[in-house]
């Protein structure tokens, strides 16, 4: 607990006392705190543990805490005690946090077949680096080896998630993804690599990508392969986008209407407003429309839509249909309107996010631009933060040119006197962006929440270390077990929010298919949060199907918004707390929609 506080409290010269600790398990935490902390200072320090400490689960978490500082210097430490480290499980942390850090490929391109764990290491150092922008050709021809069955699955996984991640060129890997996507035995590797297809415009692999959505029994590689269509600009190909529309899974509808949304031309106008009228999915319908409008600013459409939003009931319905207009020239009175009189959030920041795409429209012209300075202008007077960041991000966007014709920019500073951090960090970070646009300077200093919400360790105390939580929705019940002795300050925050039925009746506002479904925001649209922020609390744990993060603007911002996962997102890992991980109903979890309420959280006794 002593430890955790200074982690939380980000007093790192505290900390150091625990490394000559008698108590391995001690030093190991108080090295890991720096995996959260990233003191640059600290890199000598953890040094010398990788150097000289006995313990190698120790030193595993010296090296993963330096690769969290992704600095250079961090990168010759590591690599220094690569050469003289005996443990092939802390070698495996060194190779991967050495992708982390560095462009110095040369650390981690040998490699012996035998050594499982340096495999892994090097899989998912390829990974880190293609992340980071900085693998080059030999590693695409280096990861192919990583991808055959006689891998273990970390190993394949990581080499996956480097082709989908990572370098655009990975043409010389063609014959192993489309066999990884079609065969591999783990969906998880079938998923990533089916993802990575989109990058090898062939016959080949797109008749790979058309025979996966067909046939896969995994909805998720299925969703996967329907984005990878995305590249491939054939009449056959959008056919099986919309086809895929019908899937029996509905997230694989959504990613193909996202998808038909992203590539529609004006050749399947009149298909598209078929489709889009026979969609029941009120989400899918809200794509297609979109869709429609994007390829031609049609009036009747327009004015078709608008009645639909009448008739709708649903608040997300309604979110999805003005995002749908949002492609139209001839609807921003309409949106406008909506954003003043509606006292929905989630219609609110929906409209302002709706004008800020007519506002890109190829169609808008100086006459309206002189329309949206005063539309903006009484945006900012509803002093709703949502409408105010998202219109803030307008005005800071120098191609739209409002700089030219806004002389009195003295709103925006009455617009920041009434918005306070940490409360609204995201509105107050595109605002300031705004305000330095208009003055002609950078943003000075980044927007950061001060430390204002300490652990609360007598709560702590009371909580078991298996500790389960049930969230009961309309589709079934989720339990989750609260992982306490990693993450003690995000889960005594999260208990707290349960014990005061914070959570009760609220919605996941936002479901990506195969990435995440979310909740916990009290406006129900994502901008929503509460008048302090907790501590990031990064682990050595890695994000796979059923982790549940606390969802973020930024390290050291969280409060009350969490995610689960689909499957494994390894660009969160190191990056997002996990404080929990699902123990039962993963069923329900890939079952949830935008919209679907959390009826009660409880802890389960």
């Amino acid at each position: 607990m002593k430890i955790a506080d200074l982690q939380d409290r980000r007093l790192s010269d505290s900390l150091y006392q625990f490394f000559n600790h008698e108590n391995p398990a001690y030093r190991r935490d108080a090295v890991l705190a720096f995996a959260s902390i990233q003191d640059t200072l600290a890199i000598g320090s953890l040094a010398n543990v990788l150097d000289n400490d006995t313990d190698p689960l120790v030193r595993s978490a010296a090296a993963f805490a330096l690769g969290q500082t992704g600095t250079m210097k961090s990168f010759d430490a590591l690599l220094a005690a690569l050469v003289s480290e005996k443990d092939n499980n802390v070698k495996r942390e060194l190779i991967e946090a050495c992708g982390k850090t560095s462009t110095k490929e040369n650390a981690i391109k040998q490699v012996k077949e035998a050594d499982t764990e340096l495999r892994e290491g090097i899989a998912w150092s390829y990974y880190r680096l293609g992340l980071r922008g900085v693998a080059d050709s030999s590693i695409v021809l280096s990861a192919n080896q990583f991808l055959g069955n006689t891998n273990n699955n970390e190993t394949r996984l990581g080499a996956a998630h480097f082709f989908a991640r990572g370098p655009k060129d990975i043409s010389a890997a063609e014959t192993v993804l489309q066999k990884a996507a079609s065969g591999d035995q783990s969906p998880d590797v079938r998923m990533a690599a089916a993802l990575a297809l989109r990058k090898i415009n062939t016959q080949l692999s797109l008749n790979v990508l058309k025979t996966i959505i067909d046939q896969d029994e995994d909805y998720r590689v299925r969703a996967n392969a329907a984005r990878a269509l995305q590249t491939f600009a054939t009449s056959d190909m959008k056919q099986n986008l919309f086809a895929a529309l019908n899937d029996s899974n509905q997230h694989v509808g959504v990613a193909a209407s996202e998808v038909i949304k992203a590539i529609a031309t004006k050749d399947e106008f009149a298909e598209l407003v078929t489709r889009a009228r026979a969609a029941i999915n009120w989400r899918i319908q809200g794509n297609l429309f979109e869709a429609v409008l994007k390829v031609s600013n049609d009036k009747e459409i327009t004015e078709e839509i608008v009645r639909l939003y009448a008739q709708m009931k649903n608040p997300y319905g309604k979110a999805a249909l003005l995002a749908a207009l949002g492609q139209s020239t001839l609807a921003y009175s309409f949106i406008n309107q909506q954003l003043h009189e509606s006292q929905i959030p989630v219609i609110k920041s929906s409209a302002a996010t709706a004008l800020f795409s007519i506002n890109n429209h190829k169609e808008f012209n100086a006459g309206m631009q002189k329309i949206f300075v005063d539309i903006y202008k009484k945006a900012f007077e509803t002093g709703d933060p949502a409408v105010i960041g998202i219109v803030a991000a307008a005005l800071a966007d120098s191609t739209l040119g409002y700089k030219k014709i806004i002389k009195d920019y003295s709103f925006l500073y009455t617009a920041k006197s009434k918005l306070s951090l940490p409360k609204d960090n995201e509105a107050l970070q595109p605002l300031e962006a705004a305000i330095a646009h208009f003055e002609g300077k950078k943003v000075s200093d980044e927007v950061k929440n001060e430390f204002n919400h300490p652990v609360d360790w007598n709560l702590v105390k009371t909580i078991p270390a298996d500790q389960k939580v049930i969230i009961k929705t309309g589709k079934g019940d989720i339990i989750i077990r609260l992982l306490v002795e990693e993450a003690p300050g995000s889960v005594a925050n999260f208990v707290q929010l349960v014990n005061s039925h914070y959570f009760d009746a609220r919605s996941f506002h936002r479901v990506v298919p195969n990435f995440v479904i979310q909740g916990g925001c009290n406006r129900g649209d994502g901008w929503g949060s509460e008048d302090y922020s907790i501590r990031s609390e990064f682990s050595m744990r890695r994000y796979t199907e059923g982790s549940v993060g606390m969802a973020s603007a930024g390290k050291d911002t969280e409060g009350t918004q969490w995610f689960i996962t689909h499957s494994p997102t390894p660009h969160l890992d190191g990056r997002y707390t996990i404080f929990a991980v699902v123990e039962q109903g993963m069923n329900v979890v890939h079952n949830m929609e935008v919209g679907d309420t959390i009826l009660k959280v409880e802890l389960l006794k």
